[in-house]
């Protein structure tokens, strides 16, 4: 079966450097050290151990950052962009995934979520791909709810970053 799957990008352009872009999304998310994170997780057997397990990871936002990835410094290499400046951060909150993926399994393959911050001649331009969108498909409207909670925390951050 092959499904459509239509997505909404978000984008806001700041005017402030890259780094105090970067600096400023890191500052409203947790980073955990993910190694204990997925232990203590993994050792967690009721609802209530997974949520304390949890909530200290996260950020003033409620989500956390679990990878980054700087393009950035691959595409610099061996070509005439040499101050190409592009950073992917994936963060959210295995908390909310739950409670998307319980009704729509498919919600794991796009959370956690991306953020990709990269420098254009007119700015920085932030990111994200609105989770609701992906789910729209679905047609299940608690997820959907769940993906809008999401999509309000991610844009929230990109807004207060980009200001």
């Amino acid at each position: 079966m092959i499904r459509r799957v239509e997505m909404e990008r978000f984008t806001v352009t700041s005017s402030n450097p890259f780094d105090v872009v970067v600096a400023a999304i890191k500052a409203l998310i947790g980073h955990p050290n993910m190694a204990e994170l997925w232990q203590t997780t993994q050792r967690s057997t009721t609802a209530a151990e997974l949520e304390a397990a949890i909530q200290p990871a996260l950020g003033e936002s409620g989500l956390m950052q679990f990878a980054e990835f700087d393009h950035g410094m691959i595409v610099r290499k061996g070509t005439e962009q040499h101050t190409a400046k592009i950073i992917r951060l994936v963060i959210g909150n295995p908390l909310i995934m739950k409670e998307m993926a319980k009704r729509v399994p498919d919600a794991g393959s796009y959370a956690p979520v991306t953020i990709l911050v990269d420098e254009r001649a007119d700015g920085v331009h932030i990111s994200y791909d609105r989770m609701a969108s992906l789910l729209a498909p679905y047609e299940n409207p608690d997820a959907l709810s769940v993906a809008r909670d999401l999509d309000a925390k991610v844009e929230d951050i990109l807004s207060r970053a980009a200001a």
